[in-house]
């Protein structure tokens, strides 16, 4: 027992309410001595022992039997009943609540609070009767707050609440639903996290999640999960709306509107600028509660979340794109920057990402579009040698050409062999220099740098030096 198992025990010992927690495979792990006196059992007869072993025999307690087969055994989540319970010398009147208990993000059995009503519902004055459910009430206020404080670390508070008022909320298993997938990036995180000390790219890491969870909650959006950099997001459950591929979008350029105040909170504490890429797509996936009975999450699968994946991996940093599907279910007016047409994989044929600059009323919101610089030729063309990456990962094969071109952002490659639009591009420069390929015209291509080593500032005065 691990030292948050012990305190949590400490604190459940001492309730005036029965507490007995039993594990799925039906063995009584935990009781207090509130519930050995509701119950009128002994600690050696409960505890390391099978429910069925305790209660079945005996005195005739057929509701209180179903009430835990129900939560043990049928998974019946989250409830609530009011059954009469047979001591063997008086009948007692209880009222039992029922929830999962869980060890972090794991189901491990079910937990439940005992409260003995029978001198309630024997009480002929009001006064008393008013006082003693208030003192329920604020119990089981007590005891709603705890759970979702503890839950809320992990899960969105719309999840939480589903899970806790629906009879099947932890239930395995899921529902088939239209919705929007929201999935966002780092640019060049890897190469900036090689870089950094652990403490500083934690605390980075963790003040733009922060930045970003107040934009996704703002637009009703439910955080699936972090992807190291990244995040997947969904809007449209666990509360279905008509609006959720309006409210990703608006979610999105209102991210990308936030970027520019992290980033000037990066500089004001040493670290690096960050730029983000965010990938949009409305379709039917299948969403519920993923994984085993050990350890389960709440998530979604389907292709329109693998497409919306893809759609990601062809923005640069500061773009939203959007698929054909999530712009035909926006009405509001959408502010159109241009029209990609990109082949992702698993998809057959093209199709056509719209790049979002902002999305009109009710929203309102706009992101600001940083001019970028003009390229400046250089004296002499520069030679470089390069990398194509796939997927993540830099082949073996190295290519030269060589630069015309320059900005800070951008540059002009002539190449040998063609290259094409939004293929990936690793520069060796004394550093790694990540770069994202934004149009081509034989053998001549347009690249924006998405990853930029230490040096580059320096490598960059070089070029226009020479």
């Amino acid at each position: 027992m691990d030292y948050r198992q012990e305190i949590q025990n400490r604190i459940l010992a001492d309730l005036s309410e029965g507490i007995l927690e039993i594990r799925f495979d039906g063995v009584i792990e935990f009781v207090n001595e509130a519930a050995l006196t509701i119950l009128h059992k002994r600690a050696d007869d409960l505890l390391g022992h099978s429910f069925a072993r305790a209660f079945f025999a005996g005195a005739n307690n057929d509701d209180f039997v179903q009430c835990a087969m129900d939560a043990v055994y049928k998974r019946a989540g989250s409830m609530e009943r009011y059954i009469p319970y047979n001591t063997g010398e008086s009948i007692r009147q209880l009222r039992v609540v029922s929830s999962y208990l869980r060890d972090g993000e794991t189901a491990i059995g079910v937990i439940f609070v005992l409260s003995d009503i029978t001198e309630l519902t024997e009480l002929r004055d009001a006064v008393k009767a008013m006082e003693t459910i208030r003192s329920l009430n604020q119990q089981l206020e007590m005891r709603n707050r705890l759970l979702q404080e503890t839950f809320g670390r992990y899960l969105t508070d719309d999840i939480v609440k589903e899970i806790l008022e629906a009879p099947d909320g932890w239930k395995l298993g899921g529902q088939k639903r239209d919705l929007t997938i929201l999935m966002s990036d780092l640019r060049g995180f890897t190469a900036m996290s090689e870089r950094m000390k652990p403490n500083d790219l934690i605390d980075m890491v963790n003040h733009y999640f922060g930045e970003m969870y107040e934009e996704i909650i703002r637009y009703r959006g439910t955080l699936i999960e972090f992807m190291g950099d990244g995040m997947m997001v969904i809007f449209g459950a666990p509360a279905a709306t008509d609006t959720h591929a309006s409210d990703a979008v608006a979610a999105a350029v209102a991210m990308q509107k936030r970027m520019p105040a992290v980033n000037q909170w990066n500089m004001q504490h040493g670290y690096e600028p960050l730029g983000m890429g965010i990938g949009i797509n409305t379709g039917s996936v299948i969403l519920g509660n993923i994984g085993s009975e050990r350890r389960t999450k709440y998530g979604v699968l389907g292709a329109a979340v693998n497409l919306a994946g893809r759609i990601e991996s062809f923005t640069t940093a500061g773009q939203v794109l959007i698929s054909p599907e999530t712009r035909s279910a926006i009405h509001e007016e959408l502010d159109i920057g241009e029209i990609l047409y990109v082949s992702p994989k698993g998809v057959s044929g093209k199709i056509a990402l719209a790049e979002i600059v902002g999305i009109g009323a009710p929203y309102n919101v706009k992101r600001n579009v940083e001019p970028h610089r003009e390229l400046r030729n250089l004296k002499n063309a520069m030679p470089v040698s390069f990398m194509i990456l796939e997927d993540k990962f830099v082949e073996d094969t190295e290519k030269n050409g060589v630069i015309l071109a320059l900005s800070e952002e951008e540059a002009l490659l002539k190449t040998e062999e063609a290259l094409t639009r939004f293929q990936n591009l690793c520069f060796e420069i004394g550093g790694s220099l990540y770069a994202k390929v934004t149009e081509t015209d034989g053998l001549t291509s347009r690249i924006c740098f998405t990853g930029k080593p230490p040096c580059f500032e320096r490598w960059l005065e070089l070029a226009f030096s020479e």
